[in-house]
């Protein structure tokens, strides 16, 4: 993929009077050696009555020898080079082995032929202080020419200087100052004291506009550019001449185009000649333009190409506005690190503290984005078999309605900072927000380490080893026995809180929570308190006296939720708990709200509750009592019920990769705004979308990017209304076999994340065609119907309805209403390396869902 420009450099000198013109000699063909390739070259000369000459120097370099027979009022030198602008890896040369470190003497051949480029000035006393500093220890000699350039780049700095010819070293190294030609001359000479064939070079210099601004150090220029330019070739041996830039203290790239390499500066000047005595002005510009760009993955479309795009888009959503499909669009995107590409968390493993560390980075910028007065959540997520805990997800909720859910931002803890906060800090907040709650601050029951165990694995311990000290090395448990014994076994690990929501009463409801060994123990481990409370050792209650708490039907016709003021009246209210009749030990809650100070911070454990409005009134209180002790909390155990009337995204670890699970855009411009701000400050967070093979070969991060379908409510869902758009999908992908494997990335078949129907079982089609033949035309009232029909279909080789091309387990699921989200998952695409091609591919199957809307396939 290559950038295809056009260079085009006009010298011009306009004379008083006609003159005659000397025999004059261009140094601006590119030279043979110019690694760029050059498509097309052409030369104008004024005045046009002139004899041309095409030589070779004893360099080899390309010169023009104009004859002008005629005096003239005018010399014009128009140059136009058509370049192919193919990026190659500069450092992409064999070096002898003989050569490998520095320093190394030449071959005596060698030596014989370089003498011209070996030749050394006097040394000034400023250029003999300068080379004194240069390290002669042995040292790899690329690792000693780059650093070598760098150090020349920052002692000199760089600026335009209009006078004729080259400074000497000195006056450079004096002043610290000087033109490219200074500096490359300069360089030239140093390499040439240290006993390095150097040569001077003088060529152009294209520089493009970057298609992304770079996340360190400078961008590059604001529009593309091109000048004359100068800098320096060493010769290493096996290599040849290797060109390092002094002005940028970079090694010469494709933007370098060499015209003239010599051994002094005289001998490379772009145009030597004389005139008659007379008076002149001299005109000269450089300009480049881009002619062909290739699509690459920091610009996959051009900007006319985008605009048809988006107008499609949006062409698209007037049709689906006007057939009321009422279709959502979100996805499952996967990042990768910039900067760690062969780290274990960024290749096998699904955790890492550098994987936190920018999840947590992604999390609060996305936050910002979308999600103003939004809730963090730190909580759990999948477990799988052979992880020791379940992992970890990082999740923001907020309200449609646009109330905020959590005011304050400063009173929601950074999990990276340690506050300093103590048990006794733990003690006050959950004694205050008992108060708030019109609760007992007596059901208040602070939990220890179990004694007896943790002192059974001290005893345990080997006799020359200190259980209060451990480091990284050390195993889990190792680990974990120190910091309980650091902690103290007779210090409260933190307070839980008994706590249910009374539906009927519309308040908090708690009790005593008794034990037979009086102190609440809690279970042995390293999680948080929340996730060890002893809830087996809890008074045993008959199943038919257990009061069931079912959640939320998220197809119900759902109230507003309380506004701000109505949660902050309830969150100050003093209640007199006196007046709470003592419960039965049937009536205490066996849920609890914990808080707990765990590695100087304030972490509250949420209990599970069924209803959204039970949840946003319990963060009132909590954030009450936050701003009321000036302690900043982190939210943390179980995450608000499943609600259309709250929004989400959650950023969670999966083997190599960050997974974000966006929330659900309603139309093609949402969509759009989603995506790009995705995928801009994923970027920010150093987080890519691209990884590269062992033989080079480019490919997505491996983690996929999986598309959801659905709509506002579950009830609006068009694969739930309309199940025979769904069979419609399912069938034109079935007949349309390139679809699956266009998107995909390098893992296929049937043991892939996203198999074909017909990869599962050689019969599967055949029942496929009989559940289809059950589907009715248009819309259905029962809503189970298409889970029904295709549940057992839609599935891997080992009956695993999650891993499938077509993913219908959060379609209509008849275990719980959690999975019961009206949710179509398209498992079989790739992570797009742009947020444009990622959203070219849901514009495909918003077209194609349009379409089968009016007419089903």
């Amino acid at each position: 993929m290559s950038i295809r420009v056009a260079c085009h450099h006009v010298t011009r000198y306009l004379f008083d009077r006609p003159v005659s013109l000397s025999p004059h000699i261009l140094r601006l063909r590119p030279a043979p050696h110019c690694r760029t390739p050059i498509l097309s070259y052409s030369m104008k000369v004024k005045p046009e009555e002139h004899f041309l000459n095409w030589q070779q120097d004893a360099f080899g370099n390309y010169l023009a020898r104009l004859v002008f027979p005629e005096k003239s009022r005018e010399l014009t030198i128009d140059i136009e080079i058509i370049a192919d602008m193919t990026a190659y890896n500069p450092f992409d040369f064999f070096v002898e082995e003989y050569a490998d470190n520095y320093p190394f003497s030449y071959s005596e051949q060698e030596q014989q032929e370089l003498i011209p480029y070996l030749k050394c000035e006097d040394a000034g006393p400023l250029l003999r202080q300068w080379l004194d500093q240069v390290d002669r220890t042995e040292i790899n000699t690329i690792d000693f020419l780059v650093e070598l350039n760098q150090r020349l780049q920052q002692h000199i700095n760089y600026s335009v200087r209009m006078e004729p010819g080259v400074q000497s070293c000195e006056t450079t190294l004096e002043r610290k100052i000087g033109s490219c030609r200074d500096t490359a001359w300069l360089l030239v000479q140093i390499m040439r004291h240290l006993g390095l064939a150097a040569r001077f070079v003088s060529g152009y210099l294209i520089q493009l506009t970057a298609d992304e601004k770079a996340l360190d150090g400078p961008s590059g220029p604001e529009a593309d550019f091109t000048d004359l330019h100068a800098w320096t070739e060493v010769y290493v041996p096996g290599a040849g001449w290797v060109g390092l830039d002094p002005t940028s203290g970079l090694l010469a790239g494709e933007g370098h185009i060499p015209l003239a390499c010599t051994p002094t500066p005289a001998s490379a000047a772009p145009l030597t000649g004389a005139t008659d005595p007379c008076e002149v002005t001299f005109e000269h510009s450089n300009s480049v333009k881009r002619i062909h760009e290739d699509p690459r993955v920091t610009k996959p479309y051009s900007d006319e190409q985008w605009q048809c795009i988006d107008a499609l888009g949006r062409m698209v959503d007037e049709e689906l506005t006007e057939n009321d499909v009422r279709l959502t669009m979100g996805g499952e995107p996967t990042f990768v690190s910039i900067d760690n590409m062969d780290g274990a968390e960024w290749n096998s493993r699904a955790d890492g503290p550098h994987k936190r560390q920018l999840a947590h980075d992604l999390t609060l910028r996305l936050r910002d984005a979308f999600a103003e007065g939004g809730l963090l959540h730190f909580g759990q997520g999948k477990w799988y078999p052979g992880e020791p805990l379940p992992r970890w997800a990082y999740s923001c909720f907020w309200r449609k309605d646009g109330i905020a859910l959590w005011q304050d931002p400063a009173l929601l803890a950074d999990i990276q900072h340690d506050y300093g906060a103590t048990p006794a800090q733990a003690e006050q907040f959950s004694r205050e927000l008992t108060r708030r709650l019109g609760l007992r601050e007596s059901y208040l029951t602070p939990g220890y380490e179990d004694t007896l165990y943790w002192l059974w694995k001290e005893g345990s311990m080997p006799d020359n080893i200190d259980p209060t000290k451990a480091d990284l090395k050390d195993g889990r448990e190792r680990r974990a026995l120190a910091k309980v014994l650091s902690h103290g076994l007779d210090t409260p690990v933190g307070f839980a809180l008994p706590l249910q929501w009374d539906r009927f009463a519309e308040r908090w409801k708690s009790g005593p929570w008794d034990f037979r060994r009086e102190r609440m123990f809690l279970i042995p481990g390293d999680s948080g308190m929340g996730l060890r409370l002893p809830l087996d050792s809890l008074p045993w209650i008959a199943p038919d006296k257990r009061e069931i708490d079912s959640p939320q039907s998220l197809f119900d016709d759902l109230p507003e939720l309380p506004d701000r003021a109505s949660l902050d009246a309830a969150s100050t209210l003093d209640k007199d708990p006196a007046e709470m009749a003592e419960p039965n030990y049937i009536d205490v809650p066996h849920t609890a709200l914990c808080v707990e100070a765990r590695e100087g911070r304030l972490h509250i454990f949420m209990p599970p509750l069924s209803t959204l409005e039970s949840y946003v009134t319990l963060l009132a209180a909590i954030e009450a009592c936050a701003d009321h002790l000036k302690l900043p909390v982190v939210i943390e155990g179980y995450e608000p019920p499943k609600d259309w009337r709250l929004e989400r995204f959650h950023v969670t670890p999966d083997p190599g990769v960050i997974e974000v699970n966006i929330h659900p855009a309603a139309n093609w411009q949402e969509l759009v705004e989603h995506t790009t701000v995705l995928y801009e400050q994923a970027r920010l967070s150093r987080l890519g979308t691209e990884k590269f093979m062992l033989d080079g070969r480019h490919t997505g991060t491996g983690g996929g990017n999986h598309i959801t379908l659905g709509g506002p409510t579950p009830a609006d869902s068009p694969m739930l209304r309309r199940p025979d758009v769904l069979r419609s999908l399912i069938t034109f992908w079935q007949h349309h076999p390139g679809l699956s494997y266009l998107f995909s990335g390098v893992f296929i078949g049937p043991t892939s994340q996203a198999p074909r129907i017909d990869e599962a079982r050689d019969d599967a089609l055949y029942e496929l065609e009989i559940a289809f033949s059950r589907i009715p035309k248009g819309e259905v009232v029962a809503p189970w119907l298409v889970d029904r029909l295709l549940r057992n279909l839609l599935i891997d080789v080992t009956g695993n309805t999650h891993r499938a091309e077509f993913c219908i387990d959060k379609l209509y699921s008849p275990d719980s209403p959690t999975g019961r989200l009206g949710i179509v998952e398209m498992r079989g695409f790739e992570m797009p390396p742009h947020a444009r091609m990622s959203l070219v591919q849901n514009l495909l199957i918003r077209t194609l869902l349009a379409r089968f809307w009016k007419e089903p396939y």
